[in-house]
Parts: structure tokens; C-alpha cells; sequence
């Protein structure tokens, strides 16, 4: 079975980008839009990894992570934060619980590198 992906984001421009920028990994794509849609994502298939936006509809990010990180059978799932919100203190709240931060516009190559490093795989071939 393929390692599941979840992105979160409000923006389907930007999903379908990262998704694109990002189909050279071996691994499946779940979306959600807003908060509570990423909650019942990850509950309900368990992905291996989850891009995570903080400025989301009906829950911010760093809400969803806190949630995530406190229940048993999400907490060992490596978020990475996507936010055009690059202050320290956002930075340092996200960093409590994630394993990275990225600052949108996003370096794909570098968030490939890391998706790939944390999953433990390599992208395909051109």
C-alpha cells in the first residue's frame, strides 16, 4: 500500500499544485479544506504524513495539530506546517508539535526532499 499524504488547505489552486509538484513520490493524495475535514481525515485513514495549513475555516492548523498530537492513534503522524504566516511565534507554536515549517510560496523542491526523507522514499525518475 501506497503512504497517504493529507493535505489541508482552503485554497484547491494550491492543493492541486502541491499535488502536481509532488507526483513524482510513490504515495496516495487525501484533501481537506477547512479544520474539521482534516480532523476526520486523519481519524478515519490514518495517513503517514499531513501538509497542514494554520489559516483554515472553522479550526486553524495549529488547533488541528494539538488536537492530532493528543490522541492516541494520530500522535505519531509527521505534520508539516504550509503557512504565508512566517512570524517567530507562529513559528515556534507550530514547531512544538510538527516536524517542519514551510513559508508560503512554498520551495517545492525542498518540501519534496523532506516529504520524501520523512516518508523514507525516493521520488521517481523523470
Amino acid at each position: 500500500m501506497l503512504p497517504r499524504i493529507l493535505i489541508v488547505d482552503d485554497e484547491g489552486d494550491f492543493i492541486e499544485l502541491v499535488k502536481f509538484r509532488l507526483a513524482n513520490l510513490p504515495c496516495e493524495f487525501l484533501v481537506a479544506s477547512d479544520g474539521v475535514q482534516a480532523l476526520s481525515q486523519a481519524r478515519q485513514f490514518k495517513p503517514n504524513l499531513i501538509l497542514l495549513d494554520i489559516l483554515l475555516p472553522d479550526l486553524d492548523g495549529l488547533s488541528v495539530c494539538e488536537i492530532l498530537k493528543r490522541q492516541p492513534n494520530t500522535k505519531k503522524i509527521p505534520i508539516i506546517f504550509m503557512s504565508a504566516l512566517s512570524s517567530e511565534v507562529t513559528k515556534r507554536s507550530a514547531a512544538m508539535n510538527a516536524e517542519d515549517f514551510f513559508t508560503k510560496p512554498l520551495d517545492l523542491n525542498r518540501l519534496e526532499k523532506r516529504i520524501a526523507e520523512l516518508l523514507h522514499c525516493e521520488p521517481a525518475a523523470n
